[in-house]
């Protein structure tokens, strides 16, 4: 009984941090991307598969080997550093809940005709109802794994419709005509930044998977969400791949809503709401409960109320959208700082690898996970730096 226990939360962990990743965004990235790079976009998920898997075994091993939150982890490599953590995480984390349940909307508009407004506020209150059921972290796993399975199906099936040329993508997976460093840096951003690096670890954290003992468990739930989002990534570059080599246009407004459209038509486009809903609501979930995870360490009153501050969290970015809109500047900053928390929080967590105040005396960080995450940490830096200093000027013109 326990090890089914056990692996009911290792997979509600692993689509946790899975269907984090996979919001509004991930499905547009994804497309754009495919239209620029053809089939050599295949290498680009390779790679960043590969440095994913660098990044959330690093993460979530410390965490569960300390069984200290990474706030908590952060403080203790540097006094103050988990609070400037923590306000970067938040911050960053609302601002694209903002775009989550935008997206949303948009999965209710497609699907319904209703305005986006009035269905991201529906949205709004299916992810609240989540949060009031007594066993929150128990429905909120087993709606991560529905959607996550639901969204893999539907986009299976639409690559399937859209005849990719698989051929060419395997090859040039591996012989690509083309490399793009930029689009490499914003999937791992995109897959395992801001937020989401810590969605799954937390969780496992919360659900008492920790210590030494628990790091094969650990490990398979690691591997298991990033599995899970590559999954979904390769499909939908394959379905987007099909599009793209029939020569047919894709809408610039909303390149993913076309590959589904294209591909199978007018079921491939309510299809396309179905995923976008899916995607959009399981961020929204995923987005809140790890932001507030980040702000219980400073307080008791935050963790005994855990479940209405994440309501609350919820509630707020659902009314900035509906009274404001997305607010295009905020999130062109919290995109330039996502590119920037992934290297602070990566390279606090490796620095605490090392530190036995943090690990304890007996355990022996991999040398493999450490330079997989050196190499993050400086090409993130240097690319979060650089998009920072170009979008900076927009933000006040």
């Amino acid at each position: 009984m326990k090890q089914k226990k056990n692996w009911s939360v290792l997979l509600g962990a692993a689509f946790l941090m899975a269907t984090s990743a996979v919001g509004p965004g991930f499905l547009t990235q994804t497309t754009v991307f495919t239209q620029a790079l053809g089939a050599s976009f295949g290498f680009v998920i390779l790679i960043s598969v590969i440095l994913d898997i660098g990044v959330q075994l690093n993460v979530w091993r410390v965490i569960a080997v300390s069984q200290k939150r990474a706030q908590d982890i952060a403080n203790t490599v540097l006094p103050g550093l988990g609070l400037f953590i923590s306000a970067l995480i938040v911050l960053g984390g609302l601002a694209f809940n903002i775009g989550n349940i935008g997206g949303a909307g948009l999965g209710f508009n497609v699907l319904f005709g209703v305005s986006a407004e009035l269905g991201a506020a529906v949205a709004a209150a299916i992810a609240i109802a989540v949060f009031l059921v007594r066993e929150a972290g128990k429905v909120m796993d087993r709606f991560a794994q529905i959607m996550g399975l639901l969204m893999i199906l539907l986009i299976v099936y639409v690559a399937v419709t859209s005849a990719p040329p698989v051929g060419a993508a395997v090859a040039s997976t591996f012989v690509p005509a083309e490399v793009d460093v930029i689009a490499i840096v914003t999937l791992v951003g995109g897959t395992v930044g801001g937020y989401i690096t810590f969605a799954g670890g937390h969780r496992l954290l919360d659900a008492g998977i920790k210590g030494e003992d628990a790091l094969p468990q650990v490990n398979t739930s690691a591997v298991s969400g990033i599995t899970v989002a590559s999954i979904i990534r390769i499909f939908l570059f394959l379905a987007a791949l099909g599009v793209v080599s029939q020569g047919l246009a894709l809408d610039a407004k909303n390149p993913p809503a076309s590959v589904f459209q294209l591909a199978a038509g007018t079921v491939g486009y309510k299809l396309f709401g179905v995923v976008m809903l899916s995607a959009a609501i399981t961020s929204v979930i995923g987005a809140a409960y790890t932001s507030v995870s980040f702000l219980k360490s400073f307080h008791k009153s935050i963790a005994q109320n855990e479940n209405w501050l994440i309501i609350a969290f919820i509630v707020v970015s659902t009314l900035i959208f509906v009274t404001i809109g997305k607010p295009v500047r905020l999130l062109i900053l919290a995109g330039a700082l996502n590119g920037l928390i992934l290297p602070i929080t990566l390279g606090t967590i490796l620095v605490a690898a090392y530190s036995k105040r943090v690990m304890g005396t007996t355990y022996r960080h991999p040398v493999l996970l450490t330079i997989f995450g050196v190499l993050v940490v400086l090409v993130m830096a240097l690319m979060g730096g650089y998009t920072l200093i170009e979008q900076l000027p927009q933000l006040f013109a």
